[in-house]
């Protein structure tokens, strides 16, 4: 098992790094998912969310999109598996779990910190979700 810190971690590497050894079949927690960042212009970012959450179809059918910061990270490690309908990504995705602070059972645990320091243009998923909340 895997226990990651997303504190100052790029929502794309993150995300490739956490699909991929799910793949292998490894346990994977992402902690401090509203902490994670998403680089590039906040202005772009924003508009891009805005416009996602705007394409809803009915309530019954698809696509949705969640405000909710760690189902965020989730839905984009989706994205880097294969099929997660059915076979191998069905598989890795169910060994990936996310969660917005640290739970009690992993406080003492070791974790892999995968945040660097922060560039100037970059907005995280906690400012974003809150932004769009209404």
């Amino acid at each position: 098992m895997k226990i990651i810190d997303g504190k100052n971690a790029v929502l794309g590497r993150l995300a490739s790094y956490a699909a991929k050894e799910a793949l292998k079949g490894e346990d994977i927690i992402i902690l401090n998912c509203e902490q994670v960042i998403i680089t590039g212009s906040k202005k772009n970012i924003e508009k891009e969310f805005k416009e996602k959450r705007s394409r809803v179809g009915s309530s019954q059918k698809g696509p949705k999109h969640s405000r909710i910061s760690e189902k965020i990270v989730k839905r984009v490690i989706r994205g880097m598996l294969p099929d997660h309908r059915k076979g191998r990504g069905k598989d890795a995705f169910t060994k990936i779990k996310c969660y917005d602070k640290i739970p009690k059972e992993f406080e003492k645990s070791e974790k892999i910190f995968a945040g660097k320091k922060k560039n100037n243009k970059f907005i995280s998923l906690n400012h974003l979700s809150k932004q769009n909340g209404k």
